[in-house]
């Protein structure tokens, strides 16, 4: 019985149970195990990749253009990850400037069976939209609306305000 055409399935069987969001993302996968990982734990280098890509997928989203990364803030590894562990990278949308997005992410892991997960690190990162002279662009205005969103963009904003960088 033909219930539908093979797209219509795959359509269906890879379509969003959530509405997607322009402000924030959360990356899910199971943690593989490469030659540089000590002791079956995920090499730090690596980590530093999927808050990358975590956070270009929010400035790609918010700009509705390609972006680039012009700082992180600090990272320090509060627990390692582990060769088959379940990863979570959450990036938020947390304040954004007249040309620059700040986006908070946080790494979370643990077993894949469970759902005690342990934070790894978290950080702040820096996007830009360069125009084709490499000049960042202006991006729309972000506007907290959630008790949470609003303590975290006063946090960056203090930080900002400050001059220390972002963690």
């Amino acid at each position: 019985m033909n219930n539908g055409t093979h797209e219509e399935l795959l359509r269906a069987s890879v379509a969003p149970q959530q509405p997607m969001t322009t402000t924030s993302t959360i990356l899910r996968f199971v943690a593989e195990a490469s030659a540089d990982s000590p002791g079956g734990r995920v090499a730090a280098g690596t980590v530093m990749k999927w808050i990358d890509e975590a956070a270009a997928v929010v400035a790609h989203q918010w700009a509705k253009s390609p972006c680039v990364a012009a700082s992180f803030g600090k990272i320090r590894f509060a627990h390692p990850v582990v060769a088959g562990a379940l990863v979570e990278v959450e990036a938020r949308l947390a304040y954004t400037g007249t040309t620059s997005m700040n986006i908070f992410i946080e790494v979370r892991s643990g077993p894949q069976i469970s759902e005690a997960y342990q934070e790894v690190t978290h950080c702040v990162a820096v996007f830009v939209s360069p125009d084709e002279h490499g000049t960042p662009r202006p991006v729309d205005t972000w506007t907290p609306e959630t008790p949470g969103d609003m303590a975290l963009a006063q946090l960056v904003r203090n930080q900002i305000e400050a001059g220390r960088p972002t963690h």
